[in-house]
């Protein structure tokens, strides 16, 4: 059986809904039953981030994040991923230091574009177009970047800047800058330059090969090592033993089958060079997909 390093590195990717007719405490208690079966296994926790899906109750990201590293001291934390547009670059590089020393390190902060567009209209922010919405992404990265190196320090990008901005206390270690998005033309583009992790979320592995050989033309362009880029993927995972149907999302790859099938589809992502999975199982809040993953699919990772 081939070695990875010992295990790889995994994150469970949280849930901040709360299901039909569900309270808000039902779902921090579901997710704690969650984090306490992985704690020990799996190395990151990571939040997205959304105001609303709807009618149902759903928790801020930041907010929540702050509150889950106060219980799970054992965890690192990420963002997978915060909308560029929803906090000012210079302020969200405050917060993330804030988080950084209060935390004794453990922030992972991811950004992303945008893209949900009734989300920005619901709540009154502006809707660019994806050109103007990655060139805003690049500028927060630039600024983020700056800001947790020096202070005070000037960003002046297309769209975003800070002027003479103090940013103490500098984050010791540094935080380390996720970047979201398979775009090719320009956000991968913008992950070879600025990020320390890329992600992309929902795809096969033919597709993630394909994706990381744009990032690699990519680097070369700009003249970034590809290997100092920390390569993670978010999947989706439905394992079972039995034929029995789950309701698995149409609009987005799950990685689906028997606990043989799973391991394989898994390292298939290793093998091209995943240093890091995000994992989210369609069934939560029922907890058989992680018991098996436990069970028979982690001691062969």
């Amino acid at each position: 059986m081939e070695d990875y390093m010992n295990k790889p590195s995994l994150g469970w990717i949280t849930q901040l809904v709360a299901r039909h007719g569900v309270s808000l405490n039902s779902i921090l208690e579901e997710n704690d039953l969650f984090i306490n079966k992985i704690e020990g296994k799996f190395d990151t926790l990571w939040l997205d981030d959304h105001f609303h899906k709807n009618e149902a109750p759903i928790l801020e990201t930041w907010t929540t994040l702050t509150y889950w590293a106060a219980q799970y001291p054992e965890f690192r934390f990420g963002t997978s991923v915060l909308s560029q547009s929803y906090r000012n670059p210079g302020l969200l590089a405050k917060m993330a230091g804030t988080f950084q020393f209060l935390t004794g390190g453990r922030l992972i902060l991811g950004i992303g574009a945008g893209w949900k567009k009734d989300e920005y209209e619901a709540f009154n922010y502006e809707f660019p177009s994806a050109k103007v919405r990655v060139e805003q992404l690049e500028d927060t990265a630039r600024i983020l970047k700056q800001m947790w190196k020096e202070s005070p320090t000037t960003v002046v990008g297309k769209h975003y800047k800070v002027v003479n901005a103090y940013s103490e206390p500098l984050p010791d270690p540094p935080v380390e800058l996720l970047i979201g998005g398979g775009g090719e033309k320009r956000t991968l583009k913008v992950v070879a330059k600025y990020a320390d992790w890329m992600n992309v979320t929902h795809i096969n592995s033919q597709d993630y090969a394909h994706k990381l050989d744009v990032l690699k033309n990519h680097c070369q362009d700009v003249g970034r090592d590809y290997g100092e880029i920390k390569k993670s993927v978010w999947v989706y995972i439905h394992l079972t033993k039995t034929e029995q149907p789950i309701p698995i999302p149409e609009d987005r790859y799950v990685l689906s089958g028997n606990p043989e099938q799973v391991l394989e589809g898994l390292k298939e992502y290793l093998d091209l060079g995943a240093e890091h999975l995000m994992l989210r199982f369609v069934d939560f809040p029922k907890t058989d997909g992680v018991d098996l993953f436990l069970s028979e699919v982690y001691p062969e990772l």
